[in-house]
């Protein structure tokens, strides 16, 4: 089984009550992570990924490394079921879990790392209130004049460009509203805010950025044991340390090319994909790049089964 999978951690966005309670309940290791990564960031992430409330699990300063424990959670019972990946790639905050699976991290840095960028993002959004909108129907160079032409009403960029249909804007709320009106008349299908709680990827990241990048020089980084897309490039994480700390700290404030990175995979070759963490976003943005590729979760324990039988 080893080796014949691509590994796709989901971020921000993919979070919902209840996520990794049904691995928590069948595997003992799932429980120790639990209460190792709750005593790493000093937060019960037991009850905030089972009871929420949603509103507490939606802050940035939770969400972050609540996700992301349970991204790992899902990476460290495929492992126990003897599947590994031959690649991995990570949307936005699940760079940071696609890396701990690759050996450039310990899981405890790892926490710590995605507790302290979810709290200088959290603080960077209240000093510099925005938010983000899902633009559906036109293409990413497109969307770049159109944030060109409405930043007079305030400032907007490409953050996410998540698909051939979907292209996610962020920046001010003026500027956001002025884009969703330009894409409208360029023929967009759909504008659709989204619920976060601040403008992510945008140049207003950039006190977060500057957090990271004194954080992330003092931690030591191993060289990934098997390649890793970056968000920044769509291609492969460097092997030097210093290459894989600037990588980290540019993806605050630049786009996720997340479309790019994903076809990259498959003209590489591969085919199977599992998204290693909760809900189906990535399942979802596939199926509008490459129809051909399939996606696999493993939300549940029963899910391993439909991959066992993929892996034959």
């Amino acid at each position: 089984m080893a080796g014949s999978a691509v590994f796709l951690f989901p971020g921000q966005g993919s979070q919902h009550i209840g996520m990794g309670k049904g691995l928590f309940n069948s595997y003992s290791s799932v429980k120790r992570l639990f209460e190792e990564a709750s005593e790493v960031v000093r937060k019960n992430l037991e009850k905030l990924c089972f009871e929420g409330p949603e509103p507490d699990l939606a802050r940035t300063d939770n969400v972050q490394p609540a996700i992301t424990l349970v991204n790992l959670a899902c990476l460290q019972v495929l492992r126990e079921e003897g599947v590994s990946p031959s690649a991995a790639a990570g949307h936005s905050l699940g760079e940071y879990a696609a890396l701990c699976a690759a050996g450039v991290f310990t899981f405890t840095e790892t926490m710590r790392l995605v507790q302290i960028r979810g709290a200088a993002m959290q603080e960077a959004a209240e000093r510099n209130p925005g938010g983000m909108t899902a633009v559906f129907g036109l293409d990413k160079a497109t969307l770049v004049a159109i944030c060109e032409e409405a930043r007079a009403a305030g400032s907007v960029e490409v953050a996410n460009h998540n698909s051939p249909a979907q292209v996610v804007l962020t920046g001010a709320k003026e500027g956001l509203q002025k884009a969703a009106e330009l894409a409208k008349k360029k023929g967009a299908k759909l504008s659709v805010p989204l619920k976060v709680s601040g403008p992510w990827h945008s140049r207003f990241m950039a006190e977060a950025k500057e957090k990271m990048r004194q954080v992330l020089a003092g931690c030591a980084v191993a060289r990934p044991s098997f390649p890793v897309m970056s968000n920044v490039t769509a291609a492969e994480y460097p092997n030097d340390p210093d290459g894989i700390r600037g990588a980290l700290v540019a993806q605050m404030v630049s786009p996720v090319l997340w479309a790019d990175s994903v076809d990259r995979l498959i003209q590489d070759g591969h085919r199977l994909f599992v998204e290693v963490g909760p809900g189906k976003v990535l399942a979802g943005l596939m199926r509008d790049i490459n129809r051909e590729a399939k996606v696999v979760g493993v939300q549940q324990p029963d899910d391993l089964s439909g991959l066992r039988a993929l892996l034959v």
